[in-house]
């Protein structure tokens, strides 16, 4: 089992900067795929960006401001988010899994999910 716990969501103002957090706990996280999806109100949940390894991919809404990054040594998955739209607005969850070779974009692909931490953009 996979523990992940999300923090640093905010309220903020377009084109300021935030960084979540994704702390998990009950396995170690460095040899898994990690990723950020997003869930705005009335919409799916939405791929942002995923990491193995050296892979990372990101979705081309927030290539370019966003950044994933991973601490082994803390067991924690990071988002840096700069330059930050109103469109960014929703509930962003951290996941995981212990398959291999899934696809790194799809929800399907992860077991695990964190409760969320809310990000509001203000214009």
């Amino acid at each position: 089992q996979v523990q992940l716990v999300e923090t640093g969501g905010g309220s903020v103002q377009a084109g300021r900067s935030l960084r979540l957090s994704c702390a998990a706990s009950g396995r170690t996280i460095y040899i898994h795929p990690m990723a950020w999806f997003r869930q705005a109100p009335g919409k799916e949940r939405e791929f942002v960006a995923a990491q193995i390894g050296g892979v990372t991919n990101y979705a081309d809404s927030v290539r370019g401001r966003f950044t994933i990054s991973r601490d082994n040594a803390k067991n924690t998955l990071y988002l840096q988010m700069d330059k930050l739209k109103p469109d960014d607005t929703a509930a962003y969850h951290c996941a995981t899994t212990t398959r291999v070779g899934v696809p790194l974009g799809t929800a399907s692909s992860y077991a695990y999910w964190g409760q969320g931490t809310q990000v509001t953009v203000s214009a």
